[in-house]
């Protein structure tokens, strides 16, 4: 789900926390940056569905991953492709 912020409502309440709506939207951009690291995330990175991943070495050829299985057989490290 994609979170839109109003223009109309506030992102900070009067005691100075975070509203409802800007901390659902940042949660949600948070998960939108790419992971960094070095060599294939297969069986390490642990990520949600569609995550982008970026090998910092590109020395094996892929330079991106895209997590396009949530899981497989409920290790959430797996599912990963080359791109």
């Amino acid at each position: 789900m994609t979170y839109k912020l109003n223009v109309a409502q506030p992102i900070v309440e009067d005691d100075g926390t975070m509203a409802q709506a800007f901390r659902q939207y940042t949660q949600e951009a948070a998960l939108s940056i790419p992971i960094v690291g070095v060599g294939s995330p297969e069986g390490v990175v642990e990520a949600r569905q569609f995550s982008l991943y970026i090998d910092e070495t590109g020395s094996t050829g892929a330079l991106q991953y895209r997590k396009m299985q949530p899981s497989i057989a409920g290790d959430r490290t797996r599912g990963w492709v080359a791109v």
